[in-house]
Formats: structure tokens, sequence, C-alpha cells
């Protein structure tokens, strides 16, 4: 039986294990245009090909988006002026709160900033950057163990993934977390080859970094990981824990360096760490950004989920919970595919060796594809569609890998008949998944079904046909596989996608509430991957007026400042996503969109501004996020996202004050309490500079003038 694990081989088809990049004595150029010796001739400018068109792809209509997130584009701005406000994550240069995450991912933006100004391609670009190295990454990973073919498959699977495609082309912090995750599958499967220590210490190094782009959810897969290398790795036993121990250590340096000096750094000189309720960084990771994920018990949440089977406000948990109408068009498409390629992959490899790498490869990123899947499927906390990029690479690698595999053993009956099988679920998939949107290219989905069944059937026999004309067969095949997402992905890349919860695809592709409806009971939000509409049952039991939240201005549907230029209209509606059509939170933003921010009230702030630490203060990162963007100068956000952190105190808001640090209040915004009414920090701020300042209205904006008293 083949093992995949043969010395390297020129054949077309055959297997390689790692051999030396082209000579190194070969001009630069073309050692990267000609790639490895064995290679086929085209196989490097395939690679090279997929690459530039995954970049432009990515790059196409990139500043449609404007500032994406203003929650984290806020923070970038902060972090391209201020040192302090880059190192904590700071949502404003004053250093008044931190987004509710570590930094790592605002990093690469805050420095593209810094270099390029403040605009939608430089906070952007690299995300896009990400993308396609993520792409690099996988093919690599694929490559090593597998013929081009498998690589260029895994590589175009992922590029074409509609999450992927979103996700890589928006500022939060997932981007860098599927690039780090790829590269410590990637170095895994390094270590496994050759058993040096080296490889397994820079894949915790990459874990540990990971960490700090987005805390545990870097961890999910170290299970599988650890596994792995403990029972195929091909070193003694002993040595193999040693080496897991040194991972170990470089995952806690690398992601702990910060968490120490955060949580040693005394408190009173650095930003409140932002949806802790008790300002501490150890207590967000493991409370709101930990546990509560899973069980829905997260502190100052806007609300959790149901638990196994439930139907909470973020949608049903359950084992289909990846395939349903909320999720199964982001990520789904060849997850099906995927699942019996594995399958597939771990039965053809089962009298390999214990060492064999092949095998081991399909558990390590199988693995890692299952690991994260079946979290995902019933954590009941915050979860949001575009989650699911994180299990794009494992998805596209076991792709890759499998069909490789079988395409090479297709003259054996079983190998021509899965393949086939795999073909015939990602075509009878992608047709339930077009039919979900039955207005959008109906006539696809029939050519999905119908191509990917004829091919399917030509599979059988591949073994029995000419190479030339199984080629075509299953070129015909990967045409029909990858056309469903390809569309999916193209409607993506050709709107722009603002505020905290956007959605890949054409409008009814993804519907919060999957199968139990939206907040509030049945499906009163249609945020279907950008629509935004909002039936006025309000959040998250129906209740306010026009549909606003807390704090809002009751009925007002404007404008968002999420474009640079603070005029382009906010499809983001609650919790669909958003594209720039109707509805929105109401003139003074929500609490997961932003705020108009009229030119008027930008003029106000913006005058003498140097005087002052913040030249206003909000209720609610969103709301205090679009007027920072929109004058360039910091905005405190009290009570952080959702408004509900205890920071400021009411005692600490009054000395900031009391010093000339504020200069006005910004009415309405966020969870936390509006102007009146609830006990919460933010509560009683409004409800003390309501009663204690002058009132200044300036368009449609409100605002308190904190440096003159009522009656003055």
């Amino acid at each position: 039986m083949t093992t995949h694990d043969a010395p390297p081989t020129t054949a077309p088809g055959a297997t390689t294990v790692r051999e030396p990049a082209a000579g190194p004595g070969q001009p630069f150029v073309r050692r990267l245009w000609r790639g490895r010796p064995e290679d086929p001739r085209w196989a490097r400018p395939a690679l090279l090909v997929l690459l530039a068109a995954t970049l432009l792809l990515y790059l196409y209509g990139l500043g449609a988006s404007g500032y994406a997130n203003s929650f984290y584009s806020a923070a970038v701005q902060a972090g391209s002026t201020s040192w302090k406000a880059f190192f904590f994550g700071s949502l404003d240069a004053g250093n008044a709160i931190t987004v509710d995450k570590p930094p790592a991912a605002l990093w690469p933006m805050a420095l593209s900033v810094r270099l390029f100004g403040l605009n939608s391609w430089a906070i952007l670009a690299p995300e896009v950057l990400m993308g396609v190295a993520t792409v690099a990454v996988v093919y690599a990973a694929v490559r090593r163990r597998f013929a081009p073919v498998a690589g260029l498959v895994a590589g175009t699977v992922l590029a074409l993934t509609p999450v992927a495609a979103l996700m890589f082309r928006f500022n939060n912090p997932d981007a860098l977390l599927a690039l780090l995750m790829s590269v410590a599958c990637y170095l895994v499967v390094r270590a496994l080859e050759d058993g040096r220590t080296k490889w397994l210490v820079w894949a915790g190094t990459a874990v540990g970094f990971a960490f700090l782009a987005k805390t545990l959810q870097a961890f999910l897969i170290l299970p599988a990981l650890a596994v792995v290398y403990a029972v195929c790795a091909p070193v003694a036993l002993r040595k193999r824990f040693a080496q897991l121990a040194a991972a170990t250590l470089a995952l806690v340096v690398s992601g702990g360096w910060w968490v120490a000096v955060v949580e040693l750094w005394p408190a009173s000189s650095r930003p409140y760490i932002g949806g802790s309720q008790h300002n501490s960084f150890l207590e967000l990771t493991f409370g709101y950004n930990g546990l509560g994920r899973l069980n829905g018990e997260e502190t100052g949440s806007v609300g959790g989920g149901g638990g196994p089977r439930g139907g909470g406000m973020w949608g049903e948990t359950g084992w289909d919970r990846m395939f349903d109408s909320e999720i199964g068009g982001q990520i789904s498409w060849l997850l099906p595919t995927a699942l019996i390629l594995l399958a597939a992959g771990l039965v053809a490899t089962r009298g390999a060796r214990r060492t064999s790498v092949t095998r081991a490869s399909f558990l390590v990123w199988g693995g890692s594809l299952l690991t994260t899947m079946v979290v995902f499927s019933y954590m009941a906390g915050i979860f949001h569609q575009y989650y699911t990029v994180a299990l794009a690479p494992y998805l596209a690698a076991v792709t890759g890998m499998g069909a490789g595999l079988l395409w090479e053993r297709r003259r054996e009956g079983w190998a021509a008949v899965t393949l086939a099988a795999s073909l015939v679920a990602a075509a009878a998939w992608g047709y339930v998944l077009l039919h979900r949107t039955p207005d959008y290219l109906p006539w696809l989905r029939w050519l999905v079904l119908v191509g990917g069944l004829v091919a399917a059937l030509g599979l059988v026999f591949a073994g029995r046909l000419t190479r030339r004309l199984a080629l075509a067969t299953a070129a015909v095949g990967l045409v029909a596989a990858l056309a469903g997402p390809a569309a999916y992905t193209l409607s993506t890349v050709r709107q722009g996608h603002t505020g905290s919860i956007v959605t890949a695809g054409p409008a009814g592709a993804s519907m919060m509430g999957g199968r139990g409806g939206g907040p509030g009971g049945g499906r009163v939000w249609e945020g279907m991957a950008g629509q935004g509409r909002q039936n006025g049952n309000g959040f998250p039991g129906g209740g306010f007026p026009g549909g606003g939240f807390p704090g809002g201005t009751p009925g007002q549907n404007q404008p968002n400042g999420n474009q640079p230029n603070g005029t382009q209209p906010n499809g983001n509606g609650f919790p669909g996503g958003g594209r720039t059509r109707e509805g929105g939170m109401g003139g003074v933003g929500g609490l997961l969109n932003g705020a108009s921010v009229p030119a008027e009230a930008r003029k106000l702030l913006e005058k003498d501004a140097g005087d002052y630490t913040w030249v206003a203060a909000s209720i609610g990162s969103q709301n205090a996020a679009s007027y920072q963007l929109a004058t360039g100068e910091a905005v405190m956000a009290i009570g952080g996202f959702n408004g509900t952190d205890p920071s400021p105190t009411l005692a600490r808001f009054k000395k900031y004050v009391e010093d000339g640090r504020i200069h006005y209040f910004i009415a309405g915004g966020g969870m936390g309490g509006g102007m009146g009414g609830g006990t919460g920090t933010a509560s009683q701020i409004s409800s003390w500079v309501q009663s204690t300042f002058t009132k200044v209205t300036v368009g449609s904006a409100t605002f308190y003038d904190l440096t003159r008293k009522a009656g003055d």
C-alpha cells in the first residue's frame, strides 16, 4: 500500500517529501519562478498566478467598505498617533479604555496608517495581504506531501470561500488569527517530518501570538496538534514530550509577555481593559472572551445563546449549526466533501507506519477542522457568522489533500467511487445552498447540480479513461464544486461591508436566528448579508420606539459615518451585517454600527481640540469611534463597546471634567444607558451631565458642553 512517504519523484501525479528549493546558486527571480527542480514547469507559475489572482480579487473595490468596523478602525487611528495606545490597543489616543481584544491584530493596521495616513486602504490592505499569505501557507503545507495540483486545489478552495473573502477584506482580528493558525499547522507538519524541535517551538510561538489576536480561540486546535505529535513524531517518546514542553513554553512566552506587562502595569496609568468588569485582562480572557462564549454567561454582554439545541439570540446550537440558514452560505459549501475526503484519507493510510507524515497531515488539519467545528456548533454565547473563517484553511487543506490522494489512486475502485461521492456531496449541497437564495442566479444551482453529477459519473470510471479525458472530467467537477462559493465570493467583493456584524454573499445568504428566529422571537431582523432591515421590534425583546437602542434617537434612520468622509449610508441593521442599504440605528449610532457625524458637529468638536485630552465623551464604543474617525481627535467611550463596562466611574468622570480634560458629552448611543434611566455607570454619568451642563444641538446631533453649567 502506498503511504505517501516515498522518496521524491518527478512523475506528474506522484507525491513527494520535503525537497530543497531550486538551486541556491541560481538567480532569485529564476528560483522564484521555477520553484522545486522536480516540479512540473507549470507548477510554480500556477501558484504565482493563484496568489496574484487572490490579491486582485481581494483588493477589488476595497475602499467601498470605508472604515469597515469603526470600533477597530478607531483603535487603529489611536495607535497610529500614540505608541501607548498602540501597545495597549486603546480605543482612543487619550487611553481611556481598550478594545475588548488583545492588540496584535491592530498592530499591522496601525503601522500601515502611520505610513500611509488614515484611509480605508491603509486599514484594510494589510488584511488582504494576510489572506494572500494564508493561501500560500495552505498551498505549501499540502504541497509538501502531495502533488502540486493538490496544493493548488487547496489554495483555490480557500481563496473562493465566501467568508474568507469577507474577512480578509475586513478589519476584525479573524484575518490574523486564520493566518497564524495555518502557520501553526504547517509548522507542526514540518516537525512531524524530521522530529526537529525548532519547528514545534515555532508552532508554539505562532499559537501564542495568535492568542494576542483573539485570546482563547487560538487554543481550540491545541489538543489535536499535541496528540498528533505525541503519537506520530519520529523520535523517542521521552523526547516527544520534552519537545511539547518546549513548544508550550514558547507559547506562554510569545503570548504571555504582553499579558504580564498589562497585569503588572499600574492600573492608574494604563487604559481600562475593555470588556472586563474589574479592569483585568485575565478576567476578560477567561470570562467575556473565554468560558462566557461557550456557556453564554457573558457579564456585560448583549445576551447569550441557548444550550444544546438552544435557540438564543446568537442562533440555535447543535451538530448541524454550520449547515443552517445562518451559517451555511458562509463556509459549508465543501464541508460535506471535506469530511468525506478526511475519512478517505485516514482509511487509505490505515496501514501506514506510526510516523507516516501523510496520515499525520490528515490528522493535523482534519483534527483542527473537527475540533473547531464542534466548538462553534455548540457554543452558546456570542457567535457571529464570520467566526467561521477560522475553519476555512483547515477545510481547504483537507479538501486538497483528500482529492489529491484519491486522484492518484483512482484506478482502485473504492478510491474512484469515494472521489465521485465527494463530488456528489459538493454538487448536491451547493444546490441546496443556492436554492436558499432562489432569486440569486437561479440557473446556477442547476448548473452546479447537473455538472457535478455528470462529472461524478465520469470519475467513477476515471481509472479506465485516458489521462486527458480523466483530467477533463476532473476539471468539470472542480468547476461545478467551486461555482457556488465563487459566485458568493464575487458578490461579497462587489459590495462594501461596515459595522460589527457582517456576512458574505448576496442578500438572503444568511439569516440571523437560523432555525430558531431572531432576537425577540420570530425573524424580526432580516440582516441577510447586508439588508440590515429592522421591523421596529427592537432589541433584544422588542419595544424601543422606531427600532432604536437605549440612548438612541427613536425612529431615525440616518447615514452612518463609517466612510472616511462620514457620509456613506449604512445598511447595518442587527444582526445581519452591514452594506450600504436601508436600516440603521438612528442618528446617534447604535450598539453595532457607527453614527452619522454632521459637518457642523465635526467643526464644533475640532474647535480648540488641542486644549483637551478628549474632545468629547460618548456612551458606547461605536458612537465614540465614529466621532473620533470623523475628527481625528480622541473621543472617550464610556462603558466600552456595549456601554456596560464600569469605566470611568462617575467620580473619575467628574474629576476629568473638573480638570478640563473633556469638552463635550455626546447624547445617546450604546446599550449601557442613554439620557436618564438605569443604574449603571453610563446611566449615572448621563443623568449627571443632563442635569448639570448646557445642551447644544447641532443638526441632528445633541451635545452637552462640559465647560458650561446649565443656566450659565
